[in-house]
């Protein structure tokens, strides 16, 4: 563990030197939090109650999400804001690509590489540290952000039982467990990419296209071919955990020392 957290120290201490990336982790959850907010706010002045809103007009395959005392306006708020449900799972994935990806193929291009392979530290704490100090800080944001979402939705008009399916068990099951996995998902695939190119930027655009499966799922939620609900983010929890535990053993298993530092002289 000693040799982990020197690392995630040493990381930690270049990465937030660089305003840009401390900007990047400060104004993307800003924006994802209050995204979802503005919207629910503006809903709320321009619908009153939604007492309009019955539960005909709630999309049929979303119905079974809807508990029996909610209203059909309740209905429909639950419907909108799940929308954004995985764009907090996508926080802790944006953020630590750039950081993961940067990682390895950023310290050979500044030649502390060398010496850092050199030390007796093992390949699986080396990539351990890595990727702690890639997925904490966007894990912690993350929740932070949700956190703050939550806060806010009482001062926003937002009814009593909207809020508490938010604060129910699909939502923190998404954000406090499947957007971690996510998470250690997206570090540990952009450390394979970084540990084979030569490019920082390259390693960056590589492992950018994380996003696009997930963007995949939120396009699917909208046009109703998924309903993400407990049972839903359950399987997807177990299969994350399957995922994560197989890149994990990869990333050992392909992170190939000697080649790596004969290749890129």
């Amino acid at each position: 563990m000693k040799h982990i957290r020197t690392i995630i120290e040493k990381e930690w201490a270049e990465v937030f030197k660089n305003r840009l990336v401390v900007f990047t982790m400060i104004f993307m959850p800003l924006i994802f939090t209050l995204l979802p907010l503005v919207m629910l706010f503006f809903i709320g002045r321009g619908f009153g109650d939604m007492g309009g809103v019955n539960m005909a007009d709630v999309p049929v395959e979303f119905l079974s999400v809807c508990g029996e005392d909610m209203t059909g306006g309740e209905c429909m708020q639950i419907y909108i804001v799940n929308q954004f449900l995985l764009i907090f799972m996508m926080m802790p994935v944006i953020i630590p690509v750039t950081i993961a990806a940067y990682s390895i193929v950023g310290e050979k291009t500044t030649h502390s590489l060398e010496p850092l392979l050199a030390t007796p530290i093992t390949t699986m704490e080396l990539l351990a540290g890595k990727g702690l100090a890639a997925a904490l800080p966007a894990i912690l944001i993350g929740w932070v952000s949700f956190g703050i979402f939550l806060a806010v939705l009482p001062l926003i008009g937002v009814s009593k039982v909207v809020i508490n399916y938010i604060a129910g068990p699909t939502w923190l099951l998404a954000v406090l467990v499947a957007g971690p996995l996510m998470a250690i998902a997206a570090v540990n695939f952009a450390l394979f990419v970084s540990s084979r190119v030569n490019d920082p930027r390259v390693a960056e655009q590589i492992a950018s296209v994380l996003i696009v499966p997930i963007l995949g799922l939120i396009f699917a939620q909208l046009a109703g071919v998924i309903v993400i609900n407990v049972f839903v983010m359950l399987l997807f929890i177990g299969g994350m955990i399957l995922v994560d535990i197989g890149m994990i053993y990869l990333g050992v298993d392909i992170f190939q020392r000697e080649k790596i530092l004969t290749r890129w002289k």
